[in-house]
């Protein structure tokens, strides 16, 4: 029997996060949106200007008895740098950061848990940046934004920056793909 939670993370571009999350057994679905701003129902030309406090994030349903929330937060680390603020690579501005968007206290624990081990860890050179807040709202994005880096893989930016993380997390992952 499924027992299905929802998570809500950013980091940077959702289209990488959302393609390599879709390939995970557990996982349901891994929905592109945005969340944590100040205005209802926002597209995607109002989210890149930066002013409507939106990051761009995953909604993910996953199976809880097939993989766990700290077990999809190891991904999402592993999938963007979240250490610098408000910018991965090239995409710059508050809507590309990296962001956990807590459900309940168990999720808040567990990140906040992760995030300390990450750091004392210290695999990257800097702390983690991860905002953490808890979960208000989750508005998807436009259609063609769903799948988007499986559906174009010859699109420069899907090309040059997707398509080695997606390989590096396959790699890393293997165990973890439907």
């Amino acid at each position: 029997m499924e027992k299905i939670e929802i998570a809500t993370f950013g980091g940077g571009c959702f289209w990488c996060i959302e393609a390599a999350l879709n390939k995970v057994r557990g996982v349901v679905s891994a929905t592109s949106g945005y969340s944590a701003g100040h205005r209802e129902n926002p597209s995607y030309q109002q989210i890149i200007t930066g002013t409507t406090g939106h990051a761009e994030v995953i909604q993910v349903e996953y199976d809880a008895n097939v993989i766990n929330y700290e077990q999809l937060l190891s991904m999402f680390f592993q999938l963007h740098d979240p250490t610098t603020l408000n910018r991965q690579g090239n995409d710059v501005g508050t809507q590309y950061r990296s962001i956990i968007l807590y459900h309940d206290n168990a999720q808040l624990n567990t990140a906040q848990d992760l995030i300390n081990k990450l750091n004392l860890l210290g695999i990257w050179d800097q702390p983690i940046c991860t905002e953490i807040k808890q979960y208000e709202d989750f508005y998807p994005a436009e259609h063609y934004h769903q799948g988007y880096a499986l559906k174009n893989p010859e699109q420069p930016y899907c090309a040059v920056l997707i398509g080695p993380k997606l390989e590096e997390f396959e790699f890393k992952f293997k165990n973890w793909l439907k």
